[in-house]
């Protein structure tokens, strides 16, 4: 508008001007000539400025042709050569951009220069299908293999982001009561299985391989229960780095089994065998007497035949006692707790991490004996310790603790001692009696440090030292039942099946400073009952996709209808075609948002116009106790940043410029996808301006003049 009206105004400023100056140019003795003009004007004014509007009406038409030729037609060029270098399946440069000689003429040699690099393209892509055909075949065939195990198995990086799952590690996460939408790619691992267990596994793995066992080799297991009470066994198995490389592990792979079952039977196998054995004892002395008295040789017949009923009787109960203990197999002992075996300055080095890290004490260690080798649950003894040491801590401050592990026969003990400052009176020694039956905290259920001691067929006692006259703890553990020698520091040669993206993603990396083809982003869209949140207007339909390294995640999809427990009105129906009958049944928001929340979990929020879907979110927030604080983007914003120069944006229009087939509009899950493949090839895009960052997307976002619009 500003471009159409300065030439009238310029020009009304010019004829002024001149007027002034020609005015000037008569000077005084002129009168009767000012005089004459004067009266021209009064009476022929109309004419003039009837003149001066068809001349500015003119410039301005001229300026406005001029302006969209030479300044927007380049503009919308520009826009369209980007679309057109970085999709595919882009056809050719519109017409409407190419509105003079000469950008038609560029236009040509734009579409002869991408026709070119396309079919460059096409060849090197023939070329990297050669080479990749036996990547793809043993990645099928590790696919196929990891169907048929028989053990949950996840692949993880290092922070945990899941690259590779089986079938049944969803199933595990239904079982465990977490839910088998926790278990996805890019999600992590910690949110179906307790995340200090896999800490504690990563450090032994660390540390065997620190001492040069090499990574193939240095395989950690570790003994958890889950929430809902199942006893889980997992093995930790490290990704091995490529040769000669150095630091951290890439990753790690994990086998999962539920043994609570197993747990269940071989308690109910130890328990008959427990009260076959206590139940005997007494038939067996009976059988012992009665044939000690048949060696007499002065017994009488009838004595003798009386000895031998009792002979019979017996082995005839004992039979009756063996089979009723196989029908009463379901009473038996508490279950037998999985343990592994751990060389001993392995167990003290992570317990010294773990003491240092929640206890804040000086701890000192005597080094044990280079080969001895525990049968522990190195998880569950390690929290034993920590819960005794702040016990410790609590009731006489500034200790130094002291940990010593020894062989004592075919047992271990390992002793927790503390030395405190001169004039501190000693612990009570009945309270440290009753510190082992207290709960640990942190641990399902109520297990107690004796608990965890008699997993291990140990016991646990407060001692004295005899010189010092110090009370201390003591613990014995059973030794491995064969003496492991460490492995040879020789570099494994396990071969590589498969090249995970998300095992080079940054670990620990602050979210805005990460590309955006790194992220895993959740575009979703709202179907509502009007555009009035604060009005009582709500949710009745939440769709949803994942995007992961610019891959759309088709799989992984929310649709789902939501009772709004109010009328939709018929204006709104015409529009996404939800009626009444249809959500009648379905979840309310406040069941509903919970599962979009949890699937959205540690993504980046992508929408169209996406403040609108927020605020209707965000008034929900107090109703359910979530909390949206995901890092957002909107493909309404980043399309001003990328074409400003259109005059629509749309959704129809920019999926009409990037090429964008939309199914389904006005549905949330359609609306959705359209979305997400719209923002899929805006990244291309994005990177030719110098915009790789979600921090610098959000920052560019925040410069459009769309992001003042308020719900």
């Amino acid at each position: 508008m500003a471009a159409v009206l300065a030439p009238g105004v310029a020009l009304a400023l010019w004829v002024v001007l001149g007027a002034v100056v020609f005015l000037l140019a008569l000077g005084p003795r002129s009168a009767a000539l000012r005089a004459t003009w004067r009266v021209a004007l009064q009476s022929h004014g109309m004419l003039l400025v009837l003149w001066w509007l068809i001349a500015a009406a003119l410039a301005g038409w001229l300026v406005r042709q001029l302006y969209g030729r030479l300044v927007r037609g380049p503009e919308r060029l520009l826009a369209a050569t980007r679309i057109l270098a970085a999709q595919e399946d882009a056809a050719s440069l519109p017409e409407a951009v190419m509105t003079t000689r000469a950008t038609r003429a560029l236009g040509s040699e734009i579409e002869r220069l991408v026709a070119e690099r396309r079919e460059l393209r096409v060849e090197m892509a023939r070329l990297v299908d050669e080479a990749s055909r036996s990547v793809a075949e043993q990645r099928d065939q590790l696919a196929a293999l990891m169907d048929e195990l028989d053990h949950a198995v996840a692949v993880c990086n290092r922070d945990g982001r899941m690259l590779l799952y089986n079938a049944r590690m969803r199933k595990l996460a239904g079982r465990l009561a977490v839910g088998a939408d926790r278990v996805a790619l890019g999600r992590s691992i910690h949110a179906v299985l307790d995340p200090a267990a896999i800490g504690h596994a990563l450090e032994t793995v660390e540390g065997r391989i620190a001492r040069g066992v090499p990574a193939s080799a240095s395989v950690a297991q570790v003994v958890t229960t889950s929430a809902n009470g199942h006893l889980l066994r997992v093995s930790l198995a490290p990704v091995q780095q490529a040769e000669g490389e150095r630091g951290e592990l890439r990753g790690y792979v994990l086998l999962v089994d539920d043994v609570t079952e197993d747990q269940q039977r071989q308690a109910r196998r130890d328990g008959a065998l427990l009260r076959m054995t206590e139940r005997s004892r007494a038939a067996i002395a009976n059988l012992q007497a009665a044939l000690e008295m048949l060696d007499y040789p002065d017994l009488s017949p009838e004595d003798r035949e009386r000895f031998l009923s009792v002979l019979g009787d017996e082995v005839a109960q004992m039979r009756e006692r063996l089979l009723a203990d196989d029908a009463e197999a379901a009473h038996e002992l508490a279950a037998r707790w999985p343990l592994h075996d751990m060389l001993g300055s392995d167990l003290m080095a992570a317990a010294v991490r773990r003491l240092q890290a929640t206890a804040g004490a000086p701890i000192t260690t005597s080094p044990p004996d280079a080969e001895l080798w525990l049968r522990i649950d190195s998880f569950g003894l390690i929290g034993a310790l920590d819960h005794l040491a702040r016990r410790i801590l609590h009731l006489r401050h500034d200790p130094v603790l002291w940990l010593r592990l020894n062989r004592a026969g075919r047992h271990a003990h390992l002793d927790l001692d503390w030395v405190v400052r001169e004039g501190i009176p000693p612990v009570d020694p009945r309270a440290l009696s009753t510190m082992p039956d207290e709960p640990i905290d942190g641990v399902p259920g109520t297990v107690s440090v004796r608990d965890v001691i008699d997993r291990h067929g140990g016991e646990i006692w407060v001692g004295r030292n005899p010189d010092t006259g110090r009370s201390f703890f003591r613990m014995l553990l059973p030794l491995a039942a064969v003496e492991t020698a460490l492995a040879e520091a020789k570099p494994g040669s396990r071969p590589e099946f498969y090249d995970f993206d998300l095992f080079t993603a940054g670990h620990g990396e602050a979210v805005d400073s990460r590309p955006l083809v790194e992220l895993s982003f959740t575009v979703f869209d709202c179907e509502t009952t009007g555009l009035d949140p604060a009005g009582g207007d709500e949710i009745i339909q939440i769709g949803a996709v994942r995007i992961l390294n610019t891959r759309i995640l088709e799989g992984e999809v929310i649709d789902q209808l939501v009772d709004p427990r109010r009328l939709i009105p018929e204006a709104g129906t015409a529009i996404h075609g939800i009626r009444q009958d249809m959500v009648q049944g379905q979840p309310t928001i406040a069941e509903a948002l919970p599962v979009f929340h949890r699937f959205a979990e540690g993504s980046v929020l992508v929408g169209h116009n996406v403040a609108f879907d927020l605020r209707f979110l965000q008034m929900k927030e107090r109703a359910t106790g979530l909390r949206f604080d995901h890092p957002v983007l909107d493909t309404l914003l980043l399309s001003s940043v990328l074409h400003p120069a259109e005059e629509s944006h749309s959704l129809e229009a920019i999926a009409a410029r990037l090429g964008v087939r939309i199914g389904g509009r006005h549905t949330a899950l359609g609306d959705a996808l359209a979305t997400a493949e719209v923002f899929r090839r805006m990244i291309p895009l994005l990177a030719r301006q110098g915009i790789v960052t979600l921090g610098q997307a959000r920052a560019a976002s925040d410069q459009s003049q769309f992001a003042r619009l308020r719900y």
